[in-house]
């Protein structure tokens, strides 16, 4: 499954939220690939770090994209891209080979017009393939402002694009995982509502993720049952 964490603006969550998409797979058992088609390679630098497991590959053109993302889905269960925040023909080229484009955006009255451009971005793909990908839009870097939020949620429904109801807080977490070289639930228990509200989200988005793991979890305690039952 290819998973493309796009907007056309910078600072929005971008980074964070696939870096941790990516981890968060892995350790679910997945094999994962991030591909990393920021030109600032802040994910995949992170990653590297605070998930060494985690495959990576860095794509600087829509051209690497296109060639690159077919290869990758034969290698891993799934790859989580971590878009550009200007290049929108690269963004353009993640969502002609995503089965799921995850949309950030942050709530502001700028961010609700930039959303229409990224759903425009994301028709135009559908009508050539034809249906794919799925898209959702999640609300980052959420503060206390319930007016702008719920302008957003208002801006998303116009679109008809679907938003998660899970979103990501404003909380000083995120920002210093990476710097940490760390995810943010492995950062104790002071950090606890964090890792539990990511979680919650990629739970949302991926439920496929967990349940798979759940029933290859059990197929292996059935096997070793049996097993057991014929010594």
């Amino acid at each position: 499954m290819i998973i493309a964490v796009v907007n056309s603006k910078g600072g929005v969550g971008k980074s964070t939220l696939a870096g941790s998409m990516a981890a968060w797979l892995h350790e679910l058992g997945h094999t994962v690939v991030l591909a990393d088609c920021d030109s600032q390679n802040s994910s995949s630098e992170w990653i590297a770090e605070a998930s060494p497991q985690v495959k990576i590959a860095r794509y600087e053109s829509a051209d690497q994209v296109l060639d690159g993302l077919p290869l990758l889905r034969k290698t891993a269960d799934y790859v989580v891209c971590d878009g550009p925040g200007s290049q929108t023909e690269t963004s353009r080229a993640l969502l002609l080979w995503a089965d799921l484009a995850v949309i950030p955006c942050k709530a502001s009255i700028f961010e609700a017009r930039a959303l229409a451009k990224n759903t425009a971005f994301v028709r135009q793909a559908q009508t050539i393939r034809k249906g794919a990908p799925v898209a959702v839009a999640v609300l980052s870097m959420v503060g206390k402002d319930f007016r702008l939020t719920k302008d957003m949620r208002d801006a998303a429904d116009a679109l008809k694009l679907p938003l998660a109801a899970t979103h990501i807080t404003l909380r000083q977490a995120y920002a210093d995982a990476p710097g940490q070289s760390t995810l943010v639930w492995k950062m104790g228990y002071r950090e606890k509502e964090a890792a539990k509200e990511i979680d919650t989200l990629f739970r949302e988005l991926l439920p496929e993720a967990s349940e798979s793991v759940a029933v290859v979890g059990m197929t292996r305690a059935k096997a070793k049952m049996k097993a057991n039952s014929k010594r």
